[in-house]
């Protein structure tokens, strides 16, 4: 798997999951894309707008959005082809789930700072 990471909610907020998530991935030496089309930069990596507007391919995507606008971005989620879709606690909801699976995506209900052997609390602050 390639150990590339869309972090989809990222944040600029450090006290944020969206931003520790961005951290921890960086910090276990993954390639991260932060996605928020509100601002230009999180942690010094380059945020983009979108999913369809990334460079390249991605192995993982992680959302850390409410479920409401998670599930209108899953059509793009889905077309990228992530080997991992992780759904962290809050960006859960059952229709995203159904919406999720129906377009062919595997949800990994878990948070994706925890599968990295991390806890979002020893995230360097």
């Amino acid at each position: 798997m390639l150990r590339t990471v869309a972090i989809v909610g990222a944040s600029a907020d450090r006290t944020k999951y969206g931003n520790k998530s961005v951290r921890a991935h960086r910090a276990e030496g993954w390639e991260v894309y932060p996605i928020n089309p509100h601002t230009t930069e999180i942690e010094g990596l380059r945020a983009y707008p979108s999913l369809s507007s990334l460079p390249g391919p991605v192995g993982r995507v992680s959302l850390y959005l409410p479920p409401v606008l998670g599930r209108s971005i899953l059509p793009e989620i889905a077309a990228l082809r992530p080997a991992e879709f992780f759904v962290n606690p809050g960006a859960e909801s059952d229709e995203l789930l159904a919406e999720a699976r129906r377009l062919g995506l595997e949800p990994i209900l878990a948070c994706s700072i925890v599968s990295l052997g991390r806890t979002p609390d020893d995230v360097d602050a």
